[in-house]
């Protein structure tokens, strides 16, 4: 029943909308319109409040619709992608390249997570078109998903109708079952020393920059950066930016040194994070001047999200096979090295499976979708909405 022109309307329409993180209100007013077209009614679709409460530099909230069900005492489930994309995208102009979608070659495409947020739609426009059975169904776009899940860590599940369980599109091939995904912690270094005239009293001055290389240097000796094994715990970490110093003949007293730890053991997690704060530490009281006078470091974290792991007999598991079973593929469960806004649903009590969408090659500029994967991915949705419950 679904209109593949449509659907791949839809999807090159929102591909073709600027909206980086924090900046979606042109994603907002493009969905909103192809739902009501589709069928919505205007009082179905709110934004909510998480603009100000994440504050100034976001410009609107999570966009939430929910649709009454036709099903009798059927459970409401939702269907979440966000609309923000990378800084990379910015310019992108969507092209049909045989059987892919891709961008001009200069910019990343968007499809994530656009070709997520085309599927929902294209669902809904299905469902609504031709009357067909189903739950009541919460659709939420988030905002703010590449920069820190912020949309979904705000939003709140009296604002989505309390569902009983979660689909959430971002994801490359529509057999993929992502049913775990790793934490994450923020860290920040602020590191002082003490400034003095590089030529004539460097012997006077504490180099926070020399804190901070000596900090970094100690913990990749001890295999705590890039890519972490240590025993059969496994893990990433990341320095991300560094901004410090004013002149070149000044000893640098101060810098700041941001980055973020992942893994999908909360406690192997709070061991990296543990490394780093040490090393800054240990080093800061490692560098002195003739006065035996040392430097200091103001180490904090920001828990970005938690790790989870979904068991395989959750419902929403089973749904989602059931569904990439009827367009003939073979359901793949996997666990993601990355987070997700399934990382927030699932910490929040929401069982929430992360489904692929046919996006491939995320945050880079031969970024593209394949358009087959696109279609059944729709299709995946469609039996998800019309037959979930029975497989449940």
């Amino acid at each position: 029943m679904i209109d593949n022109n449509l659907a791949l309307k839809h999807l090159l329409n929102l591909l073709a909308v600027e909206g980086p993180s924090g900046k979606e209100h042109k994603v907002v007013a493009a969905i909103t319109k192809k739902l009501i077209a589709a069928g919505c009614r205007r009082e179905w679709i709110n934004t909510d409040d998480a603009a100000r409460r994440l504050g100034d530099a976001y410009e609107i909230g999570n966009l939430i619709v929910q649709l009454p069900g036709t099903l009798p005492a059927a459970p409401r489930i939702l269907f979440s992608a966000h609309m923000d994309t990378v800084p990379l995208c910015k310019g992108a102009e969507p092209t049909i390249q045989g059987n892919r979608i891709v961008s001009n070659g200069k910019t990343g495409l968007g499809g994530d997570d656009r070709s997520g947020c085309a599927a929902i739609v294209t669902l809904i426009e299905t469902l609504l078109k031709n009357n067909l059975p189903h739950p009541p169904i919460t659709l939420l776009f988030s905002i703010a998903e590449e920069n820190g899940l912020h949309g979904s860590r705000t939003v709140r599940f009296e604002d989505l109708g309390y569902p009983a369980m979660g689909f959430n599109l971002d994801g490359q091939e529509p057999n993929e079952i992502v049913i775990g995904a790793m934490g994450a912690t923020r860290w920040k270094a602020a590191i002082f020393g003490k400034s003095t005239h590089a030529g004539l009293a460097p012997h006077k001055g504490i180099s926070a920059g020399l804190i901070a290389s000596l900090a970094m240097a100690r913990i990749a000796e001890k295999g705590y950066f890039g890519r972490i094994v240590q025993g059969n715990q496994t893990g990433t970490s990341n320095l991300g930016t560094i901004h410090g110093g004013e002149a070149n003949n000044q000893v640098m007293d101060r810098v700041t040194l941001t980055g973020e730890c992942r893994s999908h053991s909360s406690a192997f997690l709070d061991e990296i994070v543990a490394v780093y704060r040490t090393a800054f530490e240990e080093a800061a009281r490692q560098v002195r001047n003739d006065e035996d006078q040392c430097g200091r470091v103001e180490f904090t974290t920001l828990s970005d999200y938690r790790s989870f792991r979904l068991d395989p007999s959750e419902a929403c598991v089973q749904i989602a096979k059931a569904a990439v079973k009827s367009v003939g593929l073979e359901p793949n469960p996997l666990i993601m090295d990355a987070g997700l806004d399934a990382n927030n649903f699932n910490e929040k009590g929401l069982p929430t499976v992360t489904l692929g969408s046919g996006t491939h090659q995320f945050h880079q500029t031969d970024e593209h979708v394949e358009i087959d994967e696109y279609l059944t991915a729709c299709k995946v949705l469609l039996h998800i909405a019309t037959h979930g419950q029975a497989a449940s």
